[in-house]
């Protein structure tokens, strides 16, 4: 679940093992790219942070982020 923290979303995701994680960033990379708008993230293992904030609007959320995130949540879903 996306959490809107300091003008910017958040959320972890949890996997089966560290393949899992780097298919999903692999996946969410593309869709990022797609839309020339490219997450903050992390990965620890079977752990993916991200953030989304947007450079362009003084570090804050506009709709590119929450485009972004719900695309994001549809690949975590498949």
């Amino acid at each position: 679940m996306w959490k809107e923290e300091n003008n910017q979303l958040k959320c972890s995701f949890e996997f089966k093992d560290f393949i899992e994680a780097f298919a999903f960033m692999t996946q969410v990379a593309f869709a990022a790219e797609k839309m020339n708008h490219h997450p903050n993230w992390s990965n620890v293992y079977n752990k993916v942070e991200i953030t989304l904030f947007t450079h362009d609007a003084k570090d804050s959320i506009t709709e590119k982020d929450r485009k972004l995130s719900k695309e994001i949540d549809r690949i975590y879903k498949s």
